[in-house]
């Protein structure tokens, strides 16, 4: 299922934008939600990174497409951003907020489908596995492949990553529960690591990230034997 948003503050463009949409999912037999935003202050407000595309209109209203690209940007980096427009000087900025490209008003169906055609090569290309979490200010996604180890604090989840730090509220077994089936493992009742990131293991002491994190007496030869079947499939 393709997620896509439609920012149009026109009608007429909105309404062919969606049949577009809607022939394109025909054609391809690509099945596609689609949700339909007036302007770009809808979209930006209450923002969840739950789209894999959006075709924003440049010049709206209230809120004008690149003010709201910018605002998403914060949240959602991986989104593909796509700018509807008749002004192509203006769709131009879009190196700005990552936007992949951009189609001229008057729509034309070939256009349209061509620019749907190189946002799902970038999606596939990436095909990144992510983690969404509830934040205080709304919804993070978050790499997996960037997830170096997960730490419970009192009733608080500490998803440490590559980039930075993201709280959350949780219990461990609710991160072991969404990270269920990739290469994590729970060396302790605080920790679960990224077996991709560990640097070193002495005693009972596993370096994550230049971390160090203590591994259970219990755990410790669950932990050594998950972390060679680890390095054995790597190396093949």
């Amino acid at each position: 299922m393709l997620r896509i948003a439609v920012v149009e503050d026109d009608k007429t463009y909105a309404a062919q934008l969606k049949e577009y949409l809607h022939q394109y999912e025909n054609e391809k037999k690509q099945r596609i939600a689609v949700t339909m935003y007036s302007d770009g202050e809808d979209i930006v407000t209450g923002y969840s990174a739950d789209f894999d595309i959006i075709l924003m209109d440049v010049e709206m209203t209230f809120m004008d497409g690149m003010t709201a690209a910018e605002k998403i940007r914060e949240k959602d980096s991986e989104v593909v951003i796509i700018f509807i427009t008749n002004m192509p000087q203006y769709a131009i900025q879009g190196y700005k907020v990552d936007a992949l490209d951009y189609v001229l008003k008057p729509l034309s169906y070939f256009a349209f489908s061509q620019r749907i055609d190189r946002a799902l090569t970038r999606i596939r290309r990436k095909e990144t596995r992510y983690v969404t979490i509830q934040l205080r200010g709304g919804r993070q996604k978050i790499d997996i492949s960037r997830l170096c180890y997960v730490e419970v604090r009192d009733h608080d989840l500490i998803y440490h990553t590559a980039d930075g730090e993201y709280i959350t509220k949780g219990s461990m077994k609710d991160a072991e529960d969404v990270l269920d089936g990739e290469k994590f493992f729970r060396c302790n009742r605080c920790y679960l690591v990224n077996l991709n990131f560990v640097e070193s293991f002495q005693g009972s002491d596993v370096t994550v990230n230049g971390d160090v994190i203590q591994v259970s007496r219990s755990r410790k030869k669950a932990f050594l034997d998950a972390l060679n079947d680890y390095m054995n499939e790597v190396g093949k």
